[in-house]
């Protein structure tokens, strides 16, 4: 089988990070995959496509170009001749809905995200006909597929995008004397609830901080809200959060901390904070997307409620007058995380779905017999 694999861009982190592990489930199943991208923005996850040894077509082009990036894709479909579309995001699955259309060929279509503007909720609910199975990258993110696009059960699927590994490295526990490193990863948006991080902060102050220990907040991302967030951090007066930019190793980043935060206001399955978990540490998180289900609130962790700082503030608070609680969680949110998000169930799930795709054996079968005819006649000609 042949999976054309659109996605809307290679920036880092987002949605282009799965695909090399996704790929390599879908290989091990006896498919050839072919990446092919809209718009390549700053091209950080582009390294690890190709490391993984994937064929990948970039198109040079922008986010707002629609028909130029839909004729694009068209001719490289057409080119190459796929048995099945796979997308990822809403620009990709719009278009890919299209080219398959056209052209014929079954569509599969990836939901990540909790959160839809309306405008794309609205088209992906008029066109949720075209793609043939939806595929959601969390139990969570394939409810709201069912509830918001109205998409029927038997056209649902479920694969959680996280591989744990065990060997991956291990954060070392604090130590009394040393100054707590809290940390976030991801880009810097409105929809990771940094500027909500300030305001607790900022409530911080009013709480008794006697019993705290010191401590910093390193912020790993790059995106348009730096500039906004470092001048409300000066005007806060609050002199100990960094940023670090784009971390090209996130694994070394994050096992250089103590605690990992994720404030969000939407998430869907987060990567990060499963990839932080893996690595030992305890997660306060904001109970959105997934992460309540995979971070137990006392336990390998703390849960809050989305957009509180007030809340947020009182966590961190409880959390830094504890730091020798901290070491447990971590073991205990490492051992959570592998249990769930083993290898295995990974590698399970794509198997599970790969039998569900909607491609016919029969077409299938002639497709791959004109391929063999097409290679003897060239190398005959050769």
């Amino acid at each position: 089988m042949r999976i054309a694999y659109v996605i809307n861009s290679v920036e880092g982190g987002g949605a282009a990070l799965p695909v090399p592990a996704v790929a390599r489930v879908l290989a091990s199943q006896g498919a050839t995959v072919q990446v092919f991208v809209l718009t390549r923005r700053d091209g950080r996850s582009l390294p690890a496509i190709e490391a993984a040894g994937l064929p990948v077509q970039v198109r040079e082009g922008g986010d707002a170009d629609h028909l130029e990036a839909l004729r694009w894709l068209d001719r490289r479909v057409s080119a190459w001749r796929p048995d099945l579309i796979w997308t990822s995001l809403t620009r990709a699955t719009l278009l890919g809905q299209l080219v398959g259309l056209r052209r014929r060929t079954p569509v599969v279509s990836w939901q990540h995200n909790a959160f839809l503007k309306p405008a794309n909720l609205a088209l992906l609910r008029a066109t949720q006909g075209l793609s043939a199975l939806w595929v959601g990258d969390s139990h969570s993110v394939t409810a709201l597929t069912a509830e918001r696009l109205g998409v029927a059960p038997d056209r649902l699927a479920v694969w959680p995008l996280f591989a744990a590994d065990p060997a991956a490295r291990q954060a070392r526990p604090w130590r009394p004397g040393e100054t707590l490193k809290l940390g976030i990863l991801g880009r810097l948006h409105p929809a990771k609830g940094y500027d909500v991080l300030i305001e607790a902060l900022v409530r911080m102050r009013r709480i008794s901080l006697c019993a705290t220990v010191p401590f910093e907040i390193r912020i790993a991302g790059v995106g348009e809200q730096q500039a906004a967030l470092e001048a409300a951090l000066s005007e806060a007066g609050i002199r100990n959060v960094r940023f670090m930019g784009f971390q090209a190793h996130p694994r070394d980043f994050l096992a250089d901390l103590h605690l990992y935060l994720q404030p969000s206001r939407r998430e869907g399955l987060c990567i990060a904070v499963h990839e932080a978990m893996q690595a030992g540490l305890p997660t306060l998180v904001s109970a959105v997307g997934e992460l309540p289900h995979s971070v137990r609130d006392g336990e390998t962790g703390l849960v809050i409620p989305p957009e509180d700082p007030d809340a947020l503030a009182q966590a961190l608070v409880w959390l830094l007058s504890h730091p020798e609680r901290l070491a447990d969680m971590g073991v205990a949110a490492r051992a959570r995380v592998l249990d769930r998000f083993g290898a295995a169930a990974f590698e399970r799930a794509g198997a599970e779905i790969y039998q569900r795709l909607p491609v016919n054996p029969a077409r299938l079968q002639i497709t791959t017999a004109r391929r063999a005819a097409n290679r003897r006649t060239t190398g005959q000609s050769a």
